[in-house]
């Protein structure tokens, strides 16, 4: 064999074995860097999953908890014999129905059994008794073991036998005095929500959402959805544990459902991990959703997203680079190859901490530059998702906080937000002894209003009352609708010509401005004073209301002292 030969055939068995080994390490090289995109995939894809999934329930979850809340709702609570209040609080029921999403509601009670209900087509209107739940009934379990484990909430995908629908029911207990009466809430159709929440086809992506013990709520395949998990023993639930194929999967998302639900609620933490589901390899991500009790779980098939056959062309480029440059393989290997993945794979460790900054542009326009440039355009896809997304987020929260604090009608503070006022108010009062008070109106035979004229009346007297007091108030005072056809006013600061003035302002401003229905307001007013509480003055500013109107209404009393005084 003659020199040339040789050479040739030890040129082509070092090609060989450097092109065999050349592709081992760019395999390895790629497969880190897909399992690195994978898991900052799916971070992204679990926080935006959930994100979709809470602006859908937590809006819910606080009407229903408004609801619940509602004084016209506690008031019959307490006296559910009482026909009146309970045809008030039909009506209050109806016009929270408006609101939720799905245009449905619920409430049932502890003491007699009874199920009320409504649902979009307003389908049962003057027949919301739907029937009487019993104890010793299955279907029935669900709501006495609520009450029974005193959840303030709960979500529980379920069919109702009795209404035959299959929702995804939101829970919320209704408390009167801090003892549980009862429960409300509203119903979300299953279908749908599962179709534009979890169901939306992106080839590679699987999303699920589980329950605090692992059983599946929310899954594209029906089957595997838990219904009425709620009431099942444990042992009998479909948990998140079936579509895994190998013990040791089973095992490390249980371990990681527990370590998320242990750890701190700061931000929801992203947990990932290899699973086997169907004999094929997937990237799991979870997090835990403290607001709602649940999981969400994001199924990644790598294979689909990025398979690793799209990085095969790059073996061609590491063969020509052998065959032309043998002699400085190390050098050209290193500076060609090594170096630009190295560089790749630092962006990527700071897009997962976090860092979305553009990287410098890169010079090259080979297919490492092609690549690094297809990097940059997935990271800079990735920053302006997750600024969408955090606007979104923020939007929505926005929107949440107003709508949990501000009463729709009125356009005045809700009750909510006027406790919150409140209590800041009491904490500067505490801390600089600047004194405040409080005027409590109440609308003289509101009732008869919406009886006779009718409830659009009604709502158009309750704005005509709104807008009186805007303009009877300073700048720096607070109006609420504390419920129903009742108002509060924060005065801060304030003394007692203040209260006087004020509170007689406001009963002669509404008896002489709101003329079509003719109006009068009974008020009640109270200034804070030394060791008071916050319950202490509302008691005062309520027992002086109620003294005006016992006294045959449009009057003015200011509780001083322990005594009632009449102002007007």
């Amino acid at each position: 064999m003659n020199l040339k030969s040789r050479f040739l055939l030890l040129a082509s068995a070092l090609i060989v074995a450097s092109s065999l080994a050349s592709w081992v390490v760019f395999e390895r090289i790629a497969e880190r860097i897909i399992e690195r995109w994978g898991a900052n995939i799916a971070e992204i894809q679990v926080r935006y999953d959930s994100a979709r999934l809470l602006q859908n329930i937590e809006r819910e979850v606080g009407l229903a908890q408004q609801m619940s809340d509602s004084d016209v709702i506690q008031r019959w609570a307490r006296q559910p014999g009482n026909a009146t209040l309970k045809a008030a609080a039909i009506e209050e029921m109806e016009r929270f129905r408006h609101n939720f999403a799905d245009h449905n509601y619920f409430l049932a009670l502890k003491d007699s059994g009874a199920y009320f209900y409504n649902n979009a087509a307003n389908g049962f209107a003057g027949k919301q008794l739907r029937y009487h739940l019993d104890p010793n009934k299955p279907a029935d379990a669900w709501f006495y073991q609520l009450i029974e484990q005193r959840r303030d909430f709960h979500l529980n995908v379920n069919p109702d036998e009795a209404l035959g629908v299959t929702k995804l029911w939101i829970d919320v207990l209704l408390k009167v005095d801090g003892r549980i009466v009862g429960v409300a809430g509203t119903g979300m159709d299953l279908e749908p929500f599962l179709q534009n929440i979890v169901d939306l086809e992106q080839p590679g992506i699987n999303t699920l959402f589980v329950d605090y013990n692992g059983a599946i709520q929310l899954y594209r395949d029906r089957r595997y959805i838990d219904y009425a998990s709620f009431v099942k023993p444990e042992g009998q639930k479909k948990t998140i544990e079936l579509l895994l194929d190998r013990p040791a999967d089973r095992s490390w998302i249980r371990q990681t459902l527990d370590r998320l639900r242990e750890g701190p609620e700061q931000g929801y933490r992203v947990e990932t991990g290899f699973v086997t589901v169907d004999g094929k390899s997937h990237l799991a991500g979870v997090t835990y959703l403290p607001s709602i009790g649940w999981y969400e779980i994001t199924l990644l098939d790598l294979d689909v997203l990025l398979p690793l056959a799209t990085f095969a062309p790059m073996l061609g480029v590491f063969s020509v680079a052998l065959l032309l440059t043998l002699l400085v393989f190390n050098i050209a290997i290193r500076r060609q190859i090594i170096d630009p993945i190295i560089s790749l794979e630092a962006a990527m460790e700071r897009v997962r901490l976090g860092d979305l900054s553009p990287r410098k542009p890169s010079p090259r326009s080979d297919e490492m530059g092609r690549l690094e440039q297809h990097f940059d355009v997935m990271a800079s896809s990735i920053r302006e998702h997750t600024r969408q997304l955090e606007e979104t987020v923020r939007e929505r929260t926005d929107a949440l906080n107003r709508l949990a604090r501000k009463d729709h009608l009125t356009e005045l503070l809700n009750r909510r937000g006027m406790n919150e006022l409140l209590a800041e108010e009491f904490q500067r009062f505490r801390r600089e002894h600047r004194t405040f008070g409080i005027v409590w109106l109440d609308i003289d035979n509101f009732k008869d209003i919406n009886d006779t004229l009718g409830h659009a009346v009604g709502d158009g007297v309750l704005r005509q009352i709104a807008a009186s007091l805007r303009t009877c108030i300073r700048p720096y005072d607070h109006a609420a609708r504390w419920g129903g056809d009742e108002f509060l006013v924060l005065l801060a600061p304030c003394d007692g010509d203040h209260l006087q003035g004020i509170g007689e302002r406001i009963r002669r401003t509404v008896e002489s401005a709101v003329e079509t229905p003719a109006i009068t307001v009974s008020i009640g007013g109270a200034l804070a004073v030394p060791d008071d509480t916050i319950e202490n003055i509302l008691q005062r500013a309520d027992d002086a209301l109620y003294q005006a109107k016992d006294n045959g209404r449009n009057q003015f009393y200011i509780a001083e002292g322990g005594q009632l005084t009449r102002i007007s």
